[in-house]
């Protein structure tokens, strides 16, 4: 018999400017490690001005973390530590383990809209100080599975036998991008034993059963359950389900590092100030 998850929790946010002058809504952060977890921070982006975000995000470390970026529309140039650069186009996907350390940029350029996300996930406390790694993911990349009303987009783990282009080496998520027509009934298996939220990017719909209506730019934390269920509202809606196993570890949380302990994070930054960080590859 199936267990719908029902609305939990609902998490607005806040406007923020962060990097050398974006501006973004912080959807969760430090508040919300403990409900989330392994899911650290999500930061929204939606702007059609570029003075809103070309200052960009100059040269910054990371630690503890993964960070995936999810562009559905922009233009996003990068580089990092280990060598890599290029751009985050219409579409795409960049999963950056940052493990052990790496320094990086990402300075957005001017588009129409500027729209995405960006996530961080938590390391396991055994992997913190894993090799630092990029991945990076088209559009062409993202399968996407067409079905009556719905179109979804599987950007991380399996999605009605889909594989995604990229499993995760740690946490391994659930990542679907899903776009449902106007009155559309879209049912989901999911991990019993995984946190499950949504953050909605357009429109509206009625989650659970019977079903409670949620409007867009929300995050949705769901109970436990092992079946999502939603119904589009009349406009239709756009919104991205994020599953993954919870690490119940603590958190020392820094900045742009994230570790397990206090000294651990006094520890990354005296390397910082000594020019240590780094582990592998070249400093930027």
């Amino acid at each position: 018999m199936r267990n719908i998850r029902q609305i939990r929790k609902l998490v607005t946010g806040h406007s923020t400017v962060d990097g050398a002058g974006v501006h973004l809504v912080r959807v969760l952060g430090h508040d919300d490690v403990e409900n989330f977890d392994p899911f650290l921070m999500l930061d929204a982006f939606d702007s059609t001005n570029p003075a809103d975000y070309i200052k960009g995000f100059p040269w910054h470390p990371h630690r503890g973390i993964e960070t995936v970026t999810y562009l559905v529309g922009g233009r996003i140039e990068h580089g990092d530590s280990l060598g890599n650069s290029g751009v985050i186009g219409d579409g795409d996907c960049q999963w950056m383990t940052a493990g052990s350390g790496i320094i990086h940029q990402e300075m957005p350029k001017a588009s129409p809209r500027m729209l995405g996300v960006q996530l961080w996930l938590n390391l396991p406390a055994k992997d913190k100080m894993c090799a630092p790694q990029y991945n990076g993911i088209t559009q062409a990349d993202i399968p996407v599975v067409r079905e009556d009303g719905a179109a979804v987009r599987v950007i991380s783990g399996t999605y009605r036998e889909t594989p995604s282009a990229t499993q995760g080496n740690y946490v391994q998520p659930l990542y679907l991008d899903v776009e449902l027509e106007s009155g559309m009934v879209w049912e989901a298996e999911t991990d019993p034993a995984g946190t499950l939220f949504v953050y909605i990017i357009s429109g509206a719909g009625a989650f659970g059963e019977p079903g409670e209506t949620v409007e867009q730019r929300h995050a949705v934390l769901f109970g436990n359950g092992d079946t999502f269920r939603v119904m589009a509202g009349e406009k239709g809606m756009r919104f991205l389900l994020l599953c993954g196993r919870p690490l119940r570890e603590p958190v020392a949380w820094g900045g742009p590092i994230v570790m397990n302990t206090p000294e651990e994070l006094r520890l990354a930054f005296r390397e910082l100030d000594a020019g240590t960080f780094i582990k592998h590859g070249a400093t930027a």
